[in-house]
């Protein structure tokens, strides 16, 4: 006898946004009953995949893919999630899906209620139905033994530990009567270790039932332990695709970051030194929405560019959102030796600290202001620059002519691309846009300048510039720099040492010059605790 045929199949699926490949021929099968372990770096192309399987609008929003998907054979062509989901595929999002009013039964079983006739029936029709809250229940309550988890069927989401809640989706999931296909993304990120071995059971009897598994995760443990095979993308590309038996982290580690490096070294260490302590951080925590930070200890010196990585949801942008006061922090921070107060952004940006914020448009800029407004606002607002006083200081107006000789300046040295400095920032690319996030920045001549993703977003070009400024800033004025970006390459090319993240606490700090699978291993979660000895050094 043959091999069984696929029950799904992706055949030579490319994707590509408005020019940038992000998915570049990848081809694998899964069976049914059996478990895939997907994985690779952010920006790899899981994500982008997923949306494909699903049939998500925005892939037919920006031209389609090329290639197929095929379920038992046959090519599907889904043009929305309902479609995919009639199919029998199922998907758990990492970002809740969930009615917090509801009750646990309520969501499982959300638009497949069971229904009763109710007295008015015969007058108004089958409209008049009401729930059968005590079949939902039993139907619910097939589900959750099915995964082998204690959940209470009658308990409201909003009442529920975080555990829970991926539980509750993961049932909804399978009471649907065609799931064959479940697809999990990152469903142990927001677990206990505990909780996720119970879900790492649940997977297995699931796939014993026949239900063939996509498991997606940043804990490579758990995809060792759980998965039949294992596909890594990197770059867009299907680099490996074997089974797990006999695979260690350490290899996932090295095919996820094994690319070529082609980023050059900017920093060049000669001739470069580091004054004294500098910045440090003791036991900070910040409660930041899908960037939780737990217990992040550092310490940086004087001039040196420290760079900040790890994984998405992980907790680095949390550290910088957190002392810069945009989200409730705790723990103690002291620049030059003198205590930095969290949770009041005014004082932590008069005692020389700046902050080139990940969300450009929701933080970094007065989208409806002239570029010049832009870059002058916080300098102005925090030291009283760019003004000029009439009466002794009781009046104060804006020096409109120093405001566009400092945005001119900038407008070269960065080269921005705009009509003039009286360009509203809204109308720039957003590029561009990023380029005058860091000149809002360099403005305030900052002590330390926290720079949270410089480069998300912009092209080849606009990277190297920004990169090169940074660089250029750090050597002029002897700025200490935390550079916090999701781009490790990016990372090595200009950074003096990094600290990589993991569950909110640094897993452990490298030289730029470390192997790449170091780094990936410091990614999984797997770093072992003297990894972490020095962490203050």
């Amino acid at each position: 006898m043959g091999q069984p045929s696929p029950l799904l199949s992706v055949e030579h699926v490319s994707k590509e946004f408005y020019g940038n490949v992000v998915l570049n021929d990848v081809c694998f099968n899964l069976n049914a009953g059996e478990i895939l372990g997907l994985v690779g770096e952010n920006g790899a192309g899981k994500t982008t995949l997923m949306r494909i399987l699903f049939g998500m609008t925005v892939i037919a929003e920006t031209g389609g893919f090329k290639g197929r998907i095929c379920i038992d054979g046959e090519e599907v062509h889904f043009s929305n999630p309902f479609e995919a989901l009639d199919a029998g595929m199922g998907m758990v999002h990492q970002e809740f899906s969930l009615i917090p009013g509801f009750t646990t039964t309520e969501n499982i079983l959300l638009n497949r209620e069971s229904m009763r006739p109710s007295l008015l029936n015969d007058v108004f029709g089958d409209r008049m139905s009401i729930l059968d809250r005590v079949d939902m229940k039993k139907r619910a309550t097939v589900a959750i033994d099915k995964l082998g988890v204690k959940l209470d069927p009658d308990m409201p989401v909003s009442e529920m530990p975080v555990g829970h809640k991926q539980f509750t989706e993961i049932a909804r999931e399978i009471t649907r009567d065609k799931t064959r296909i479940l697809v999990l993304d990152e469903p142990t990120a927001v677990l206990t270790e505990s909780e996720a071995e119970v879900l790492l059971g649940a997977l297995r009897k699931l796939a014993a039932q026949g239900i063939a598994i996509i498991f997606i995760s940043h804990r490579l443990h758990e995809v060792v332990n759980v998965a039949d095979r294992i596909v890594v993308l990197r770059d867009g590309l299907a680099v490996k695709d074997v089974p797990s038996k006999g695979v260690s982290v350490r290899d996932i580690a090295s095919w996820m970051v094994g690319r070529q490096v082609s980023t050059e070294r900017i920093a060049a260490d000669e001739g470069r030194g580091f004054g004294d302590e500098h910045f440090r951080v003791d036991h900070l925590w910040v409660d930041m929405p899908g960037e939780t930070v737990r217990d992040i200890n550092l310490s940086v010196r004087k001039g040196e560019i420290f760079g900040i990585g790890g994984l998405a949801g992980q907790g680095k942008l949390g550290i910088p959102n957190g002392i810069m006061g945009l989200f409730p922090a705790g723990g103690k921070v002291s620049l030059h030796g003198a205590d930095v107060p969290l949770n009041a952004p005014r004082r932590v940006l008069e005692m020389g600290m700046a902050f080139v914020s990940e969300d450009r448009r929701g933080v970094g800029l007065l989208l409806d202001e002239s570029l010049e407004w832009n870059i002058a606002f916080t300098a102005m607002q925090i030291k009283g620059q760019y003004l000029k006083s009439y009466l002794g200081g009781l009046f104060k107006v804006r020096d409109e002519a120093a405001m566009r000789e400092l945005t001119e300046e900038y407008i070269k040295v960065l080269d921005v691309k705009c009509t003039s400095p009286a360009q509203r920032a809204k109308e720039l690319s957003g590029g561009n846009q990023q380029k005058i996030c860091l000149a809002k920045a360099f403005a305030m001549k900052p002590d330390l300048l926290f720079v949270s993703e410089p480069t998300r977003g912009i092209d080849v070009g606009a990277k190297k510039l920004v990169l090169d400024t940074l660089h250029r800033y750090n050597r002029d004025y002897g700025t200490t720099i935390v550079m916090i970006s999701s781009e490790l390459e990016e990372l090595r090319s200009i950074c003096d040492r990094i600290a990589i993240v993991d569950e909110g606490r640094i897993a452990g700090i490298l030289p730029p010059t470390a192997e790449l699978a170091e780094f990936g291993f410091l990614m999984s979660g797997e770093a072992v605790k003297p990894v972490q000895e020095g962490v203050h050094a």
